[in-house]
């Protein structure tokens, strides 16, 4: 009997070992996982839930009217990764598996979208820099035809929100042409 109740005792600590930081009542985003690399907590600003705006260049280079948007994001795999979610009214809807690698010091962020369906997810890069904000990059050309990157950046992190912007720069970051903004106010953590 006294090994039976050992060894439940160890299942239950095991179990509970690989949730503890995995949402729950207590923590509806989830918590940081201490073992995680520490850049873990460079999305710590935007774990919750934010009501944003998101507006996108037209052709014409006018900007189109804002879109009512719900960002979520949540520490994910027992908080060794971070998740987000956009709820869109246009009813496009996308989100990320945002995962940092201590090897490459990098972010590696996993894009899905409820409007297209890739064989492949595309994968942005980057890292967080001194001017407290995270840039990650993708190889794209330009419409002409030039080499250069779709550039994401989230930036003006504080408590109360935060601002992201898309945008294709060449390859020097000389030539930046905006083409999505989005500014988000916390609704809760």
């Amino acid at each position: 009997m006294k090994q039976l109740t050992t060894l439940l005792l160890l299942c239950s600590f095991t179990v509970f070992s690989q949730t503890e930081y995995e949402p729950s009542k207590a923590f509806p985003f989830g918590q940081a996982n201490p073992e995680a690399p520490q850049q873990i907590k460079d999305f710590e600003p935007m774990i919750g839930l934010c009501n944003c705006k998101s507006t996108s260049q037209n052709q014409d280079g006018s900007w189109s009217e804002p879109i009512d948007m719900t960002w979520k994001f949540k520490y994910i795999m027992n908080g060794m990764a971070v998740q987000d979610e956009t709820l869109k009214s246009d009813g496009k809807h996308s989100g990320s598996i945002r995962q940092f690698n201590a090897d490459s010091s990098k972010w590696y962020v996993h894009y899905y979208s409820s409007s297209s369906l890739p064989k492949t997810l595309p994968v942005w890069e980057g890292t967080k820099t001194y001017e407290n904000k995270i840039v990650l990059y993708r190889e794209q050309q330009a419409p002409n035809g030039a080499d250069g990157f779709y550039r994401l950046t989230f930036y003006d992190m504080t408590k109360s929100g935060y601002k992201w912007i898309g945008e294709w720069v060449d390859k020097t970051e000389t030539i930046v042409f905006p083409t999505w903004k989005i500014n988000c106010t916390k609704q809760e953590n």
